[in-house]
């Protein structure tokens, strides 16, 4: 005689556990959101070298956050949309593709699970003449999506001399 769904010496334990290790195996690749913080930002540099609107959008739904903030010393934007369209114009000056690019130049730096920061050089089209070299800091949001980038250009400014 067969035995009801579940029921055997251990009960609904060999059940419960199957399921539970099925939802820790899932892929993270099946996820719209991106894995980790180091996902989120090498999808996000690569949205700096895409050309293709659609492509560079599809990049930035995985990893950046829809009402995302992304400021540097010449822009200020709101809005997943609205830096899909800002990469755009920063690519479509660069003479799409013939000009300089940006790519990440470190790993990201993480602390209290949502801030974080990494570096970026700008690079000329011969792709190892650093024109310029720059740092990020920003933040995750509660799904893992970049929700704030704040860029600086340049190295660092030496110390001020005491008067």
């Amino acid at each position: 005689m067969t035995q009801p769904f579940g029921s055997s010496k251990f009960g609904i334990l060999p059940l419960m556990l199957a399921f539970i290790t099925v939802l820790a195996l899932a892929p993270a690749q099946l996820s719209a959101q991106p894995a980790s913080a180091q996902e989120a930002v090498d999808l996000y540099g690569a949205a700096w070298a895409e050309p293709d609107e659609a492509k560079r959008r599809a990049l930035l739904e995985k990893a950046w956050a829809e009402d995302g903030i992304y400021t540097d010393p010449t822009a200020y934007v709101e809005g997943r949309e609205a830096l899909v369209q800002h990469i755009g114009g920063f690519l479509a000056g660069q003479n799409a593709g013939s000009g300089p690019s940006i790519q990440i130049d470190s790993s990201v730096d993480v602390h209290h699970v949502k801030f974080l920061r990494f570096a970026w050089k700008m690079v000329a089209a011969d792709g190892e003449t650093v024109l310029s070299p720059g740092m990020d800091y920003g933040e995750l949001d509660e799904d893992g999506r970049l929700k704030l980038i704040v860029g600086f250009f340049g190295p660092f400014p030496p110390v001020a001399e005491s008067p």
